[in-house]
């Protein structure tokens, strides 16, 4: 009896058919059909493909599609019907081709982790009370002097969200340092050692202390302006940079 590959060669010849015109009629690629007439079992891959392909091929033909089976088995000494572990295998080719894209999607997915961390890290560089804002903490109501009663003026109110009065032009006296907001603004001041302010203010919040040095962290240096003993010293940076002023009051 020939060969199992030569009978599939010999039927498909003798109706004068090509690989292409056979793969066209029963949607099987001609590459398979090639491998089946050569017997070349691995190019298909797990049985239960070959035996699928095998009675396909065999019922266009005109041949008996168990007998080709069976004389499959008995080459390979695989048993005649699928198990299980046959039904749920792919073929390799399939495999090997989804990996470049699996691959790629790994390293999108650790691009995008990595770009959120960054983003993290510099956010909170920039603006330290951005993740949590404090609770500001009063600071002692400075105290008035008698000759500025008599004068009939006052020093600003040291409430942390006040706002100056519209019009009002009154400089901070001596050891005095101010702090003006005109835009939303992160900061924490520190008066002789103790911190006197710290969170998030928007714009028009004043604050007034008396000490003898004062620091001073600012996240938006373009949006807070310092008057020290009365006289201002205008912005202290630009808009969204992070900034550290020391003064002597």
């Amino acid at each position: 009896m020939p060969a199992l590959g030569e009978r599939f060669r010999a039927a498909r010849e003798a109706r004068g058919l090509t690989l292409s015109e056979v793969a066209e009629q029963i949607r099987i690629r001609s590459v398979y059909l090639g491998a089946i007439e050569e017997e070349n079992w691995s190019l298909i891959g797990a049985p239960v493909y070959i035996r699928g392909f095998l009675r396909t091929y065999a019922r266009f033909l005109g041949i008996d599609p168990e007998e080709a089976v069976a004389a499959f088995n008995s080459q390979t000494a695989a048993p005649s019907e699928p198990s299980a572990e046959e039904s749920a295998t792919r073929p390799r080719a399939g495999s090997k081709e989804l990996r470049p894209f699996i691959w790629i999607a790994s390293a999108i997915a650790v691009a995008l982790v990595a770009f959120v961390v960054y983003n993290e890290i510099v956010l909170q560089q920039r603006h330290p009370a951005a993740v949590a804002v404090a609770t500001a903490t009063p600071a002692p109501a400075p105290s008035v002097s008698p000759s500025a009663q008599t004068n009939g003026s006052s020093l600003p109110s040291a409430s942390p969200l006040a706002s100056p009065s519209p019009g009002s032009q009154t400089m901070p006296g001596p050891s005095t340092i101010a702090v003006r907001l005109v835009a939303l603004s992160w900061l924490r001041i520190t008066v002789d050692g103790n911190v006197t302010i710290e969170g998030t203010f928007p714009a028009g919040t004043e604050r007034t202390f008396r000490g003898k040095y004062a620091s001073v962290r600012v996240g938006n240096a373009g949006g807070v302006q310092i008057i020290v003993d009365g006289k201002s010293i205008g912005l202290l940076g630009k808009t969204g940079v992070v900034a550290d002023r020391t003064f002597t009051l």
